[in-house]
């Protein structure tokens, strides 16, 4: 059974006065540099990534203001959103303007004193995944980027979250951040998620069941006993969807799978220093007498694989369930996106997902690209091969989980199953670098957005786990991952 009932105190200021702290309290608290007013703080900001699309933008400004960047060595730049990922790829970009934003980006942090992951750097890749591997970010920080998506590094206990060019510009100068006080919200899954049901699952389980506003104003943590179960990748795939959630950002208390992660990590603490971080970070949790603004209760037994039908993330059925009629959707949906959605995507209630043939296969993006993906991708690939007519791409999520996968002989399962095998980057979700699906094209993708035109002109964007991409790559068609496995 799912409580998905707000738990909302009668007198909440006495509560909460009177109760213990969540670990965002303990977080903000920890950085909180001055109040500026009853709803706003000024915070102190541990960490700070730049990419190559918005980070020129943000240094330009400061520098033509005449500051410096405070911290360089606390602050990153990577390129990924607009790069190709095409083997042998160059600052040349499918669309011109792409090489004046690698460029200029490359030109101004180098200028700055920043650390740059640049092209043919074996560090290189997307944000959201580069910053845990090399532990960019850690328990108990604050980290921001201008990407929406930067509240998937809360998977590691830090307060993470994305911001605009101009917001990256104070931080760069000042370390520091005018930010209005969330409120809080609890998620807590309790159970085991069954065989084949994955994190990239929940999270839509949870956008179908409170819809894409369903955390709009808070900072969500997500706790139970479902949670940590999973891994620290998959941590990062279900806080990578709390901004399709509405969220502020998302956190799961640090323990011990997130230490032994971190442990020996390129920008993590070591020796004398880690062990003293360890300590700092075994204190990093909630207290059981704490109050949130929110509370909601999932039963993991209830959560099925899923994957969208229509043009938001919220959209979402069971995999072998059928397109809802709009009375199953009316709390959420209105009725003209819900037919807006039913005409772009050219489906009609009732029409089984199971089955519905497809054009494209797509396994990358911030959500699901890391190499235990690939590694489950590759286990329902292996010996199969993609259905004739169906364009498969895979883009690693960075150049180390290109590298892995290599050492592992994941790609050569990939290429002998008929996927194209990239370089890392954003391509084919934010496809700003030009590449894209073709026209109405029918894409099953491991994605976070299925917005219209995201993937391409009219691309009609189912988003799924990596299994039930590969599995319906090797069916021409919307296919149930458990099928090929058993």
């Amino acid at each position: 059974m799912e409580d998905h009932t707000c738990l909302l105190p009668t007198d909440e200021s006495v509560r909460k006065a009177q109760a213990g702290l969540t670990l965002f309290d303990k977080l903000w608290a920890g950085h909180l540099v001055a109040a500026i007013d009853d709803a706003t703080d000024l915070i102190l900001i541990d960490r700070i990534l730049l990419h190559e699309r918005t980070g020129a933008v943000a240094l330009r400004g400061l520098a033509e203001a005449g500051r410096a960047v405070m911290a360089p060595d606390q602050a990153f730049v990577t390129m990924d959103h607009v790069v190709d990922t095409l083997p042998g790829r160059s600052d040349a970009t499918q669309v011109p303007t792409g090489t004046a934003f690698i460029t200029a980006t490359r030109e101004a942090a180098a200028q700055a004193g920043l650390t740059v992951f640049d092209l043919g750097d074996p560090d290189q890749g997307i944000g959201h995944v580069i910053s845990p591997e090399l532990g960019i970010v850690l328990p108990g920080a604050t980290l921001v980027c201008p990407d929406s998506h930067t509240c998937s590094q809360g998977a590691l206990g830090a307060l993470a979250w994305g911001i605009g060019s101009t917001a990256a510009e104070h931080a760069l100068a000042t370390s520091t951040l005018r930010v209005k006080r969330p409120r809080t919200m609890r998620v807590t899954v309790d159970g085991v998620l069954a065989s084949g049901v994955t994190a990239k699952d929940l999270a839509l389980h949870l956008l179908h069941r409170l819809g894409v506003a369903g955390g709009a104003g808070h900072i969500v943590e997500y706790a139970g006993s479902a949670i940590t179960a999973l891994d620290v990748e998959a941590r990062l795939t279900l806080c990578n969807m709390a901004t399709e959630f509405g969220a502020f950002s998302a956190i799961i208390a640090p323990d011990e799978k997130v230490f032994d992660y971190l442990k020996g990590r390129r920008y993590a603490p070591a020796g004398a220093d880690w062990d003293a971080a360890l300590a700092s970070w075994r204190l990093l949790r909630t207290d059981s007498d704490a109050v949130f603004d929110a509370e909601h209760r999932v039963d993991a037994a209830d959560v099925a694989p899923m994957i969208s039908w229509g043009v938001s993330p919220q959209q979402s059925v069971a995999l072998d369930a059928s397109v809802p009629d709009f009375a199953a959707v009316a709390e959420r949906d209105t009725r003209e996106l819900y037919d807006r959605a039913l005409a772009y995507m050219d489906l009609a209630p009732g029409r089984s997902m199971i089955g519905l043939p497809i054009d494209a296969a797509f396994i990358g993006s911030c959500t699901n690209s890391r190499i235990s993906d690939l590694r489950r991708a590759a286990a329902l690939l292996e010996g199969r091969k993609v259905a004739p007519g169906v364009t498969a791409i895979c883009v690693p999520g960075s150049t180390r989980v290109r590298e892995q996968a290599r050492r592992e002989g994941l790609d050569r399962i990939f290429l002998d199953a008929g996927f194209e095998w990239r370089e890392s980057g954003c391509s084919m979700c934010f496809y700003a670098g030009g590449e894209s699906f073709g026209l109405r094209q029918r894409v099953v993708s491991s994605t976070n957005r299925n917005f219209e035109s995201r993937q391409g002109p009219e691309t009609r964007t189912h988003i799924a786990s990596p299994e039930t991409v590969a599995a319906s790559a090797v069916m021409g068609a919307i296919a149930d991952p458990r099928t090929l496995s058993s």
